[in-house]
């Protein structure tokens, strides 16, 4: 039976800047429908709970979404306009952000026979008790948590404020997945491994911490596991962190039992294979994650 995996947050449209700076193209986006698209292309059910407008913004993200085989819960919110991320990327491929973002709903449905849910990104900045309520209830159901921050300095808030808030939501969850970036912002100065591990004190089983071309590391109370990244020639990192994560997760709901359970050997491979979605991802433009049988060799976790 094919794992569905539920996924809360934002979808909008990236308008992607040219080296000019001046022209700008529009992709389909947001953290949690890029989860949910690499998903589906991986094989996976995925559910998206989110929101959009009636615009022709919300037209595209609609059909891209549709296109790539997610299912869609649009959730009732006061405004009805599609939320814009205008991106620009510098010379290395690293992206840079600035929202119009809107994320006004007031409750969450769970999804029925879900593996997970994956939340986060600006979602769980904007509205953050109606995520936590999410996570909460899914938890209630015995359904675990996944939490990317996905941290936005431009939408965090202040330092102080979004740590609260990020450490009260890692609480909230039992796979959390963290940049060096993320944890870089948020504690400055700080050793990243370090800090990752130490968030398993806050109650997580799994912590990922993911470290662009020297690729990831998994932590647990009894484990740790380091796998590198392949090698990939970077046109851009728009999407790549929420590849990497629907691999990882597509990765877990395949071996099934519960993430206190997992052993060494699953694991490494679900880091593989989350590394080689988030690498593919890299290698192209926009996000746009890779089909399941682009993954070669890796694909072999997910059977």
């Amino acid at each position: 039976m094919t794992p569905v995996i539920s996924v809360l947050g934002e979808a909008l449209v990236d308008l992607v800047a040219a080296p000019d700076g001046r022209t700008f193209t529009a992709h389909p986006g947001g953290g949690p429908a890029n989860a949910a698209i690499a998903v589906a292309r991986l094989g996976g059910a995925a559910v998206l709970s989110t929101r959009f407008g009636d615009d022709l913004f919300g037209a595209m993200v609609r059909a891209h979404l549709d296109d790539a085989g997610v299912r869609t819960v649009v959730l009732p919110s006061a405004t009805n306009e599609t939320s814009v991320a205008f991106a620009a990327t510098d010379e290395h491929g690293v992206a840079t952000y600035d929202f119009r973002v809107a994320w006004d709903v007031d409750s969450v449905p769970l999804v029925p026979g879900a593996r997970f849910l994956h939340t986060g990104s600006l979602a769980a900045a904007l509205a953050p008790s109606v995520v936590e309520s999410a996570m909460r209830a899914s938890r209630a159901a015995k359904v675990p948590v996944s939490f990317d921050p996905n941290i936005r300095p431009a939408l965090a808030g202040r330092p102080e404020v979004a740590r609260s808030r990020f450490e009260r939501q890692v609480g909230l969850a039992d796979v959390v997945k963290v940049s060096e970036e993320d944890l870089e912002w948020l504690y400055p100065g700080t050793d990243p491994e370090s800090r990752a591990e130490s968030l398993l004190i806050l109650g997580p089983r799994l912590v990922v911490l993911t470290r662009g071309p020297r690729g990831a590391l998994a932590v647990t109370t009894s484990l740790a596991v380091e796998r590198p990244a392949p090698p990939t020639a970077v046109v851009d990192t728009v999407g790549a962190g929420d590849a990497f994560t629907a691999g990882l997760l597509c990765a877990l709901a395949a071996a099934g039992g519960p993430i206190s359970g997992l052993d060494e050997a699953t694991l490494a491979g679900a880091l593989e294979l989350a590394n080689a979605v988030g690498a593919l991802t890299c290698a192209r433009p926009g996000a746009d994650p890779p089909r399941r049988a682009e993954l070669g060799v890796w694909a072999r976790v997910l059977d």
